[in-house]
């Protein structure tokens, strides 16, 4: 593991990197932790702004050219945009189901699979992650995935429950 591809990288890249990093904990613990307290609603737009920092950084970084300096990567940030705007609106007219539905497409769309093709070979985090072929980032990846997932399912089955 080194960071020196990605201080190599533009600053788009790096501004980039340094709002999704702290999304995806935020977005975490959001998901795992109460909710409707004051505390959840405070981080919770402070992870919607860093969502949109993250999307409105995105078209700045034109690695996957394949449409005037756009890829297939820009629709999510549209996305992402769009859901953003959609989970803060479900949260001010007090529709949690929409709210719960917005927030963890952004999460497992807009992090956690957007993060699963930053680390295809050729991609600037897979040379962060994987360089000196170390496996062990890759399994501990996987496995924080599979947490977070059945997390927010238990959660969700243990709501639908009461």
């Amino acid at each position: 593991m080194t960071l020196e591809p990605l201080l190599d990288a533009s600053l788009a890249i790096r501004l980039h990197v340094a709002v999704v990093l702290p999304a995806a904990l935020l977005g975490a613990y959001q998901l795992m932790g109460p909710k409707g307290t004051r505390g959840h609603r405070l981080l919770g737009k402070i992870w919607l702004v860093l969502m949109v920092a993250t999307a409105f950084s995105s078209f700045f970084i034109h690695s996957l050219n394949m449409f005037y300096g756009f890829g297939p990567i820009h629709l999510l940030s549209i996305y992402v945009l769009y859901a953003s705007w959609q989970a803060y609106a479900a949260a001010r007219r007090h529709d949690i189901a929409a709210h719960q539905r917005a927030v963890s497409g952004l999460y497992y769309g807009g992090i956690v699979g957007a993060g699963v093709f930053t680390l295809l070979p050729g991609r600037i985090m897979n040379a962060v992650v994987f360089t000196g072929h170390e496996i062990l980032p890759l399994v501990i990846l996987a496995v924080a995935a599979l947490f977070l997932g059945w997390s927010a399912w238990r959660r969700r089955v243990g709501e639908d429950a009461r």
